[in-house]
């Protein structure tokens, strides 16, 4: 037989009538009547029901229970406020409610919470990386401005930038494949080749007919997943068949 709201609210007078005249020292903002609440809304099919449901018995207790979760383990996220670290992890809870199956053994409380401090811990870890590798890249960045091996500049006016690039696109896809490559450096020649069918797009801004190299150089990174000490000895080969195209096309 399918439960109700009022058959909702009749079990949470019953409860907390039994609990008249015992003292507490503590509210526990999410009890037997919210673990009710999470069971009436799984098995509700009405979505008009569900909201009501949600909003009358769910909405605080788990805005209370992230809360607490956040401060209580500082689980605060970089270049976020409170509120927006708390609104975002109640609604990716909201995505894994579904997931909770209902038993005498799990209690809906430990469940949801679980999900919270284990997606804020994640989301944490996942910004920790993206700011060490931001951190790794631009300590590196700086000792690779000048380096000519992730460098493309014209110094000659008179050649055409288009020009260089296609015929180098050219020369890289014959050079792969008759070539003897390891695998590093077949993946960053692939990555070349796309680089450069993209070069408009990704090197927007640049001046003087000079390649970004900081986005060269993170570009490639991202293409194939190598370190930048990868990339620097894959990138020998290519240095020198780029510099004979040049040699070529300056006669």
């Amino acid at each position: 037989m399918q439960l109700t709201t009022n058959e909702l609210s009749g079990n949470t007078e019953s409860i907390e009538s039994k609990k008249r005249g015992r003292k507490t020292t503590q509210t526990n903002y999410f009890d037997v009547r919210e673990e009710n609440a999470v069971r009436l809304f799984l098995v509700e099919p009405s979505w008009e029901v569900r909201n009501k449901i949600y909003n009358e018995y769910l909405r605080d207790p788990l805005d209370k229970m992230i809360s607490s979760i956040i401060r209580r383990y500082k689980l605060y996220r970089k270049d976020m406020d409170f509120t927006e670290i708390h609104t975002d992890t109640h609604s990716f809870l909201m995505t894994k409610i579904e997931k909770f199956k209902p038993s005498k053994e799990k209690k809906a409380y430990s469940y949801f919470g679980t999900i919270c401090k284990n997606y804020l811990m994640g989301q944490i870890i996942k910004d920790q990386k993206e700011l060490n590798r931001k951190i790794s890249y631009e300590d590196i960045s700086s000792s690779l401005e000048e380096n000519v091996k992730f460098s493309y500049s014209i110094d000659n006016e008179d050649v055409d930038a288009t020009m260089v690039i296609e015929k180098f696109k050219q020369e890289l896809k014959t050079f792969i494949d008759t070539e003897s490559l390891n695998d590093n450096e077949t993946k960053l020649g692939y990555a070349l080749i796309d680089l450069f069918d993209n070069y408009e797009e990704i090197f927007m801004g640049a001046d003087n007919n000079k390649f970004n190299k900081n986005v060269i150089l993170l570009s490639l990174r991202e293409m194939t997943n190598l370190s930048t000490k990868e990339i620097r000895n894959s990138m020998k080969k290519y240095k020198k068949l780029y510099g004979s195209i040049i040699g070529i096309i300056l006669k």
